[in-house]
């Protein structure tokens, strides 16, 4: 068999080949390279912010960041009094908020006693609160409901918000106000019609919310739209931290439960979701600038009363837990 020879032609073109090969390499590693980073949080630190008041100061809201124990609180405005003393004006830094609160947090000064202090919502007068029905495959097998074709969007009114600790107010317009554990996020930076690639760019952090409902003006009265069954003072207690994207390895996969009066109620894992964060994202930002401080609370899982046999509802004297690994839970008493 005749030995082929490369001749300076071929190999020239080998050459080129082989450069040219290596050029696409490098731009595709390039291309997942920042896809990555993209999908880090605002600012790239794991961090767990808090809201907070020190006691006879209620209504003086201040911004910290939680120690790696949980015992201590940095106070932000403490270490650089130049911040804002509220989460939604943080955000609104962006980058630059989120890199003077770890800085604050590595600097181990300005702390106070977690005992010393209050905490609140990490956001109290959000510009938006997006919720989303159905978005739990187990949800919907409970009810024997179709699995959505389209995200479910409604919404609370920031007035619904309480903290992670603050008692749940029954309403005497209701009798049938049930629990929904959720995984919340908050919005980060301003955008519209974010693509869907992008949308974890967006997110600051991820917190547990309670869906607090009044089944009966959700589901029998007001022409069944479901806001006013959802919005009652108290109905939307949120907490205890904002934990920062960076922080959580993966949003839909955690653990989440709601407990009543010690007896666990809902246990489920977020992947069960039907849609992810950054399709929640995405699909909102069509239809709505999103702004820093915004909330999104994603649905719930299996487990809540009204679908019970027979429904059960909250009573005065319960206390309602509501858990998220990696996040934390919130605790709250009906009154």
């Amino acid at each position: 068999m005749k030995r082929q020879t490369l001749t300076g032609n071929t190999t020239s073109h080998v050459f080129l080949a082989a450069e040219v090969m290596l050029h696409r390499c490098l731009r595709v590693c390039g291309k997942l390279l920042s896809h990555r980073q993209q999908r880090r949080g605002i600012s790239g630190a794991a961090m767990r912010l808090v809201q907070f008041c020190r006691p006879g100061e209620e209504g003086r809201v201040r911004v910290g960041v939680e120690q790696a124990d949980g015992l201590g609180v940095v106070d932000l405005q403490a270490f650089d009094p130049s911040l804002p003393s509220t989460m939604r004006e943080l955000l609104a830094l962006e980058d630059k908020g989120q890199e003077v609160a770890h800085r604050a947090l590595s600097s181990g000064q300005c702390v106070l006693q977690r005992s010393d202090i209050r905490l609140l919502a990490p956001v109290l007068d959000p510009e938006k609160v997006v919720c989303v029905g159905m978005n739990y495959r187990d949800h919907c097998l409970e009810q024997n409901a179709p699995i959505p074709k389209e995200p479910i969007i409604f919404s609370k009114f920031s007035s619904a918000i309480t903290g992670p600790y603050d008692d749940i107010t029954l309403p005497s317009e209701s009798q049938e106000v049930d629990w929904e554990v959720e995984l919340a996020f908050v919005i980060g930076r301003r955008g519209k019609n974010i693509k869907e690639e992008d949308a974890l760019s967006y997110v600051a952090g991820f917190t547990v919310a309670n869906d607090v409902s009044a089944r009966d003006w959700q589901m029998k009265r007001n022409g069944k739209q479901w806001l006013l069954g959802k919005t009652f003072d108290t109905f939307c207690p949120l907490g205890p931290a904002l934990v920062t994207t960076d922080a959580v390895r993966d949003p839909h996969s955690l653990g989440i439960r709601c407990l009543v009066n010690g007896e666990v109620v809902q246990s489920s894992s977020t992947e069960q979701m039907i849609f992810k964060t950054e399709a929640l994202v995405a699909w909102v930002s069509r239809f709505v600038t999103l702004t820093p401080g915004d909330v999104f609370l994603t649905g719930t899982p299996p487990g809540v009363g009204v679908f019970r046999s027979p429904p059960v509802f909250l009573k005065r004297g319960d206390v309602v837990e509501c858990q998220i690994d990696q996040i934390g839970s919130i605790m709250n008493k009906v009154v």
